[in-house]
């Protein structure tokens, strides 16, 4: 890991000279040299969060603000976890898991953080495009056409994105430059998305502070069954509220998983450890390092994703799309409608009575189905975050809901390639043992590049909606890293006179056993709904082949070279 001595031992001498002038010295040293974890920020508040936060806020309310922050505080706990390992030993966590842990799970946890890089670059920048074209700069379709439009959106984040990575392989100055490129850009998504939560309170409509603040105290139950306040609508729809029950809990329980998800991916936690190498950072960087994930992530997440959810809440949940009852909606809103209540027909005569009805007469039947049912279908259907900024210009003014919501959301998503392609670059030099500097690691970067082609590969109406089950996805993966860096922190062999004793291990242990449980659930569910045996079939063949290597090549003793 290429270093800069003189920028370490600077930092160090900063840290060191301000702990022997107090609290409050100290704390302005681990401003001054704070870093990775403003990273973990940028790539956390991305498309995935902002499509979690935005359909946890339509189809729970307030009641589900809770969801990421207790999220996000599980990832903290594992990030903090692998930030311990990496600070006592020194050593490179992919090396230190094959030597020490087990090669299968070594592997494992760089393809699936490498394949996670790859998927979610590709909504990241549609999103990207769509604020720009949507929201910033809508007159650039105009002048070169819907085609045109995107291709000179996408070479130019493309060229942007590359230029600031690549800033960041150029020395210890260059670093600096990055994180503060960074920050900045953390800043500007919390200021974006905070302004319009704060727009929306001090509007005539005002927010129900009560409600918001309830909204936090977490709510098990809403795994199981509809927020409280769609009762009245689902009284409404009568012999068929069975149908809309589940088709809400089963988006509820997608959309609760897509926020878990996003709150601290796999390719952040590989992230990490890299990262605070290349600062140079060391055991006596511990505190500084909690410090970081605390201000440059925790506290970031919390009051971005709060405000996407508050916002959401107030203008759709529970609230009839307007236009789509009477056909003067988009078009995708309508068919989105329109299939809405093919499923509750479908419900009523069974699939087999369904699909021999004439096309006509299934949508004379549909057109005819109860208020309440019609109701429901337009509460539910899916409104994305250009929606919102549309729906907020009648409370916040054009400026606040298309240009301030689309730079947040152009923050979020333009953040998160950045990051994903530095991740990149660090998940293939680990895997050809390339060193993690110059050339090698500027074209691992460009693996993720392959997002460019997003906005022409998933576009039209579908392509916020797909951030949900891309984050299905990554959260089959997330348990692998949680997993392995439990085993990491409770290894005699790797920790040596680090590993924590007493009430701290049993501390530590009970909180990581406790987000392992949490994700284990979350994952299996995910597996379960989405793969089904074959799913299954996988997890189980790759925890055999790990036990089998565990046997066959057993990990190295104290002492081993």
């Amino acid at each position: 890991m290429k270093k800069s001595p003189e920028r370490v031992n600077a930092d160090k001498e900063i840290l060191r000279e301000a702990r022997t002038r107090g609290s409050l010295a100290t704390l302005g040293a681990y401003i001054r040299c704070s870093g990775p974890g403003w990273l973990q920020g940028a790539i956390t508040l991305g498309g995935g969060s902002l499509a979690g936060s935005l359909y946890l806020g339509v189809i729970g309310g307030y009641s589900l603000l809770w969801l990421q922050v207790l999220a996000m505080g599980m990832g903290v706990v594992m990030l903090g976890s692998i930030t311990y390992v990496t600070l006592s030993t020194g050593k490179r966590p992919f090396q230190a898991i094959k030597d020490h842990i087990n090669p299968v799970l070594a592997w494992g946890w760089a393809i699936a953080t490498l394949l996670a890089n790859i998927v979610w670059c590709l909504p990241q920048f549609s999103l990207a495009t769509a604020a720009i074209l949507q929201n910033i700069a809508p007159g650039l379709t105009v002048s070169f056409g819907d085609t045109g439009a995107k291709v000179l959106v996408c070479a130019g984040l493309l060229g942007l994105s590359i230029g600031v990575v690549w800033l960041y392989d150029t020395g210890s100055k260059g670093v600096k430059a990055f994180e503060l490129i960074l920050k900045f850009m953390v800043a500007m998504v919390v200021i974006c998305f905070f302004g319009v939560v704060l727009k929306l309170a001090t509007s005539t409509e005002g927010l129900d502070w009560s409600a918001v603040l309830a909204g936090f105290i977490p709510d098990i139950s809403l795994l199981s069954a509809p927020a409280a306040t769609f009762n009245e609508a689902l009284a409404a729809t009568g012999a068929y509220a069975s149908h809309w029950t589940q088709l809400i809990v089963n988006d509820q329980r997608n959309i609760m998983i897509t926020a878990a998800a996003t709150a601290v991916g796999i390719n952040m936690t590989f992230l990490l450890p890299y990262s605070i190498l290349k600062k140079g950072w060391d055991k006596e960087s511990r505190g500084l390092a909690i410090f970081d994930l605390s201000t440059g992530l925790l506290i970031p997440f919390v009051l971005a994703t709060s405000c996407v959810v508050i916002a959401a809440a107030s203008q759709f949940h529970i609230k009839p799309q307007s236009g789509v009852i009477e056909g003067t909606a988009p078009a995708g809103l309508i068919g989105q409608y329109n299939q809405l209540l093919d499923g509750r027909l479908r419900a009523e005569l069974g699939v087999e009575a369904y699909n021999a009805l004439p096309a006509e007469t299934r949508v004379t039947a549909a057109a005819a189905l109860p208020a309440g049912d019609k109701q429901m279908a337009a509460m539910l259907v899916r409104r994305d975050a250009f929606h919102l900024a549309s729906a907020l210009e009648r409370l916040t003014g054009k400026t606040v809901a298309h240009y301030v919501f689309g730079a947040g959301v152009l923050g979020m998503a333009l953040s998160t390639i950045i990051m994903l392609m530095l991740i990149s670059g660090f998940t293939i030099c680990e895997i050809f043992n390339l060193p993690q500097h110059g050339w090698p690691h500027r074209l691992g970067c460009m693996v993720s590049s392959i997002g460019v082609l997003g906005p022409f590969i998933w576009s039209g109406r579908t392509q916020f909606w797909l951030a949900v089950p891309t984050s299905v996805f990554a959260m089959t993966l997330l348990p692998i890293a949680y997993f392995t860096f439990f085993l990491m922190m409770n290894n005699k062999a790797l920790m040596g006179g680090e590993i924590l004793r007493g009430g701290p291990r049993l501390a530590v242990n009970a909180l990581m056993i406790g987000t392992l449980v949490l994700t284990g659930i979350g994952a299996s569910w995910a597996i379960w709904s989405s793969a089904k045996w074959i799913g299954v079939g996988v997890v189980a063949a790759f925890f055999t082949l790990a036990l089998i290597v565990h046997f066959v090549r057993p990990p190295k003793k104290i002492g081993s070279p």
